[in-house]
């Protein structure tokens, strides 16, 4: 008899591992069901904001394969609108409940794959029975806050409750369709992710894009009238809202896991392997951003939930169970994102997690242009470097600027991911031409701006 895989989770992780490990064994060696809650599977949740704001037009543009895709062209039996609700490790068995019938589905396995991905923060405030309130973790949920913002009349005016990327995102989706927009944070400034002086940038960026800000603000509650969501009640008074969007961040999504007796780590992911096997679980592997992994730079687990490590860890599990041999080498936690033309980008470690992690470093700051100063189109861009003392070598870096400014965080995170020292940065051969970048690169500039304050006195 063939063995048998049983997937829990169909989007990036979970789908990524059963269609490799399908492209190494037949059905007749090897049978896979997939099990997903929602209606869809492998699809860009980070391109929801984009359907939002109608910058993408079609929903079916997000979704690179559907159910029916993984059938009839990698034979894995897909089951939408099934949540598995329990994993019997001794039975080596899964039991899920279809969610449209009702009826419960009992599934042997040989092998399980863990890609349940995350779930968003909801504090005791956010629960409520008024409608208009909305995450924006699955593309089901954003197909729930398209409905409501396609409604007779439409909302004019939303609040979202937290700035970290999908707040920021989602309330340039919101000015672009026209309402009026509140961005309330509980920090003293947006986007943590970067550092205080980076995030005023962003934070300016979205005031002219015409978002209120209320920074250090706390939400105590959500009032309702006639079953609609009517305003968000802070400690700074009330503000109206006819929508409300949670961008309050997420959570390794382990219950399932946890009740199973799966060992979770100190930040509340599933501990893996770096091929990506359940520690001491035989025949289970676990993959995304239910997951914790390895901070290259500070050595320490850490909970990193974006697509690009998940589809990473999904095919790296999936080579394992297909017989290969593949391994996962962690994360430096490089991502991207943009406020209408502004754009930001970071990678490695912040001030804050640099002295956490006991480094004693330097910050440097270099103000430079995305190209020629003379040529056309020519706007500011500044970089930041965190370089170890008195070593040199790169731990951080964030960029903030116009055109052309994110994506330099990827040479950056090579460097870093290769253990460079900003004096080694100070070499490296970059593309130059007026179009795209000044003489001396910013990337160039920061590096010599980092060496000269890493010089004796």
């Amino acid at each position: 008899m063939a063995e048998r895989l049983i997937v829990v989770g169909g989007d990036a992780a979970g789908m990524a591992a059963a269609s490799q490990a399908r492209r190494r064994r037949s059905r007749d060696d090897l049978e896979i069901i997939a099990f997903e809650r929602g209606h869809f599977t492998s699809y860009s949740a980070c391109g929801i904001p984009y359907w939002i704001s109608g910058l993408v037009a079609d929903r079916e543009q997000l979704v690179a394969r559907d159910p029916a895709t993984f059938r009839e062209s990698y034979d894995i039996d897909v089951r939408v609108r099934h949540e598995v609700v329990a994993i019997d490790l001794n039975r080596r068995e899964v039991i899920a409940m279809d969610l449209d019938g009702g009826a419960e589905v009992r599934e042997p396995f040989d092998t399980l794959m863990y890609a349940t991905g995350a779930v968003p923060a909801k504090p005791a405030w956010a629960h409520t029975d008024g409608a208009g309130v909305f995450g924006v973790q699955t593309l089901d949920d954003g197909s729930a806050l398209r409905e409501w913002l396609d409604a007779d009349p439409p909302p004019r005016r939303a609040v979202v409750v937290g700035g970290g990327y999908i707040g920021v995102e989602m309330a340039e989706a919101l000015v672009l369709r026209g309402l009026s927009v509140t961005l309330v944070e509980r920090d003293e400034q947006p986007m943590s992710t970067v550092d205080p002086d980076m995030a005023q940038l962003v934070t300016n960026a979205m005031r002219g894009l015409g978002v209120t800000i209320r920074t250090g603000v706390k939400v105590t509650a959500l009032s309702e009238r006639d079953g609609r969501i009517c305003e968000v009640v802070t400690d700074d008074g009330p503000i109206p809202a006819d929508v409300v969007i949670l961008g309050l961040g997420v959570r390794p999504n382990t219950a399932l896991a946890e009740a199973a007796g799966l060992p979770l780590g100190p930040t509340g992911g599933i501990r893996v392997d770096r091929r990506m096997r359940v520690t001491g679980m035989p025949g289970v592997w676990a993959a995304g951003d239910c997951v914790e992994t390895l901070h290259r730079v500070s050595g320490m687990p850490v909970h990193v939930p974006l697509g690009t490590h998940a589809n990473k860890q999904g095919r790296v599990a999936g080579i394992n169970i297909g017989g290969g041999y593949a391994t996962f080498a962690g994360v430096i936690g490089t991502a991207v994102t943009k406020v209408c033309d502004l754009e930001v980008g970071r990678t490695g470690l912040r001030e804050r997690d640099a002295l956490a992690a006991g480094f004693e470093f330097v910050s440097v700051i270099a103000e430079s242009t995305n190209r020629a100063g003379y040529y056309p189109g020519a706007r500011p861009m500044t970089v930041k470097l965190i370089a170890e003392r008195p070593s040199g070598r790169l731990l951080g870096a964030q960029i903030v600027g116009w055109s052309e400014a994110a994506k330099r965080i990827d040479t950056l995170a090579v460097a870093l991911w290769n253990r460079m020292t900003v004096d080694d940065m100070t070499a490296l051969d970059l593309g130059y031409a007026p179009p795209y970048a000044p003489v001396w690169d910013p990337v160039l500039v920061a590096a010599r701006k980092a060496v000269d304050a890493l010089a004796p006195r």
